[in-house]
């Protein structure tokens, strides 16, 4: 099995935490965003980028925080690697971020980040949080 490492990184957003999750928790809001098409079923979902498609399952979440997508395999058995999706908003200024927990090879965590940061990029126009 391919080792991989564990990264966070974190977005400052111009964004209620409400607004935020809609665009992180549902088909329609993360395929604004994050992949060009996106597709559920109960709790499986379907990401496709090109002609590629991934699939993983809605781990866990929790409304106007969090959500956890594991990776599936095409039986759709988790495997160990999962991206999750936290908001975070600190309690005094009211400032909303966007914490990335996702994983990657070791030489390829900077293309990672790099993708990431692209894939924040597009979600902070469509928020209108520029």
């Amino acid at each position: 099995m391919e080792t991989k490492i564990r990264y966070e990184l974190e977005f400052p957003i111009n964004s209620s935490p409400q607004l935020l999750y809609q665009y992180i928790s549902n088909p329609s809001g993360l395929q604004e965003w994050f992949a060009d098409k996106v597709n559920s079923r109960g709790e499986f979902f379907t990401f496709i980028w090109d002609d590629v498609e991934e699939f993983a399952r809605l781990a866990s979440k929790k409304s106007g925080e969090k959500v956890k997508f594991k990776w599936v395999d095409e039986d759709k058995k988790d495997t160990d690697f999962y991206f999750e999706l936290r908001i975070l908003e600190d309690e005094i200024t009211k400032d909303v971020s966007l914490l990335v927990v996702d994983f990657a090879p070791e030489d390829e965590i900077e293309e990672a980040k790099l993708l990431w940061e692209n894939q924040v990029s597009d979600l902070k126009h469509v928020i209108g949080s520029n």
